[in-house]
């Protein structure tokens, strides 16, 4: 019931806009009917609090074929991301209002959309109904991104990014596969420890960790706002799987080994968002380092750390890309969102280094990847005024209107680090938080004193110039391409005019070929 109320209302308030858009589109009440319904939704999302909640639709036929029919279920794990993602919808909906293209009635309705397919991976109980609805989110950040893409090239990355969102889609699919071949009908309450290893392999394709996420174009028209809520929400719903992994449910050999790998994503994106000239520039390394974090977290035999570097990404990611005045005091009011990814006592990730064992090895990997996405953070935070957007010409409703969404998300992570689920008034481990504190102070002191930890220049990391990465990106594609035309050319060879006389020749070869291993 409470499932059907949240998303029903987000739904509900997606069509009122988008009827309202198209039959008046004069009309000036559209923010206030997408604010009313984001703030509705936020509103039952507490309901959900300490109560459980199971939809489930009609079994498909024919059974032998389809074990499982789509199913939600509420827990903590769920709730704490639904309701980090309607936060961040809310407040993205509240500061548009000093936004430039404002009001921008289809952004809210995809927003508003996008939102409540992010709340029902959120509550997905079983890899069927997670698969549907990843399917969905990715058709739709296809479209978004292919229409804005100005330059073929530019639309390559598009697409291998979808290729390897699907190739996640199929991993966890095939975990369902496997673990229906050993008996047991997969939810993600009873796992097998076979199919355990799977799950993160599969967050980690769809957020762009493996392989390494290839950014999109830094001028793309895609920035603040629904770009925010495109971005964030489809890696929440990656990474909700996750929190899904019992503690010790990954016994695999392998993962170790996996575990190294995803340490090194982890630094790779940390040093990136480290060097961004901007935080919307840094925005895809953001989500590799931190999405980086929360995968080594469920490996480490630590679900509820991996929840809380999951909505640690939203919310305090969040916050950072939708505030751009340079308010004195909301720019001092970011330091909570710092506190947040911090992992000290009571904060949001307090958990993120608690329990768990994993590899020793990874460790400090992980722990310095943490540190140069927080001193990123702050010197993101630290930016020259300069650099950032004045509102002085908006009426003064709209920027008194525009604070309230900033300290809403910052509210909900002081919030999510004190009540509400598992990992809240959690100690965690002291000594790796303030082992990360240390290392982030020491990078904030070197910055300015040693030139490769500035920041670089924005023209370095438009697409033109190509990384090692995108080398071997490129290469990849080409052999494809290659493989492509070669299969095209045998396929005009056989197709053309002599194609009946190059069949005959074949299958004389075929024949000859085995009858002379016949005795």
């Amino acid at each position: 019931m409470f499932i059907l109320i949240t998303v029903g209302i987000l739904l509900v308030t997606a069509l009122l806009v988008l009827v309202v858009r198209i039959f008046l589109p004069a009309a000036r009440y559209t923010w206030l009917i997408a604010v009313s319904g984001s703030f509705l939704a936020w509103a039952s999302v507490f309901a959900w609090i300490n109560k459980t909640d199971r939809l489930q639709f009609l079994i498909w036929q024919p059974v032998s074929l389809f074990s499982q029919s789509p199913t939600f279920v509420t827990d903590s794990a769920a709730w704490m991301f639904a309701l980090s993602m309607i936060t961040l919808t809310f407040s993205v909906i509240l500061t548009s209002v000093v936004r430039s293209n404002f009001p921008s009635a289809l952004s809210w309705v995809g927003a508003l959309a996008l939102c409540s397919l992010g709340t029902l991976a959120a509550v997905a109980n079983n890899p069927v109904t997670l698969a549907l609805i990843w399917a969905a989110i990715d058709l739709v950040d296809l479209i978004v991104q292919l229409r804005f893409v100005e330059e073929p090239a530019l639309g390559e990355r598009v697409v291998v990014s979808f290729a390897a969102r699907i190739t996640g889609v199929m991993v966890l699919l095939w975990a369902n596969v496997s673990s229906a071949a050993q008996g047991v009908a997969l939810d993600f309450h009873a796992l097998t420890s076979q199919a355990s290893l799977f799950l993160p392999l599969a967050a980690a394709l769809r957020i762009g960790v493996l392989p390494l996420h290839l950014p999109y174009p830094g001028r793309s028209a895609l920035r603040r706002g629904f770009g925010t809520v495109l971005r964030m929400i489809s890696a929440g719903s990656s990474l909700i799987l996750l929190a899904r992994i019992s503690a010790g449910s990954i016994t695999s050999p392998f993962a170790p080994h996996i575990l190294m790998i995803i340490a090194f994503a982890a630094l790779y994106g940390g040093w990136m968002w480290l060097r961004a000239p901007d935080e919307l520039t840094g925005r895809p390394f953001w989500l590799i380092g931190v999405g980086s974090l929360a995968v080594a977290a469920a490996l480490r035999s630590n679900p509820i750390g991996a929840a809380a570097w999951s909505c640690a990404l939203i919310l305090c990611g969040g916050v950072l890309f939708l505030s751009s005045e340079p308010n004195k005091w909301l720019t001092r009011s970011l330091w909570v969102a710092v506190f947040g990814i911090s992992t000290l006592p009571f904060s949001l990730t307090a958990s993120g280094w608690a329990g768990g064992t994993g590899f020793l090895l990874a460790w400090l990997p992980l722990l310095l990847a943490q540190a140069m996405l927080m001193s990123g953070f702050i010197r993101h935070i630290l930016r020259p005024p300069t650099s950032r957007e004045y509102y002085e010409d908006q009426p003064p409703w709209g920027k008194n209107i525009y604070p309230i969404g900033i300290i809403l998300l910052l509210a909900v992570i002081v919030f999510l680090g004190w009540f509400g689920w598992d990992g809240s008034l959690h100690l965690g481990n002291v000594i790796a938080g303030l082992l990360a504190s240390a290392l982030t102070v020491g990078l904030i002191w070197l910055t300015p004193r040693i030139r490769i930890l500035n920041p670089v220049r924005a023209h370095w990391v438009r697409p033109a110039n190509l990384t090692w990465i995108d080398w071997l990106y490129q290469s990849v594609w080409s052999i494809y391409r290659q493989l492509g035309r070669l299969s095209n050319t045998f396929s005009n060879i056989l197709e053309g005019d002599g194609g009946i006389m190059w069949t005959l020749l074949f299958l004389a070869l075929f024949i000859s070929f085995f009858t002379q291993r016949i005795p």
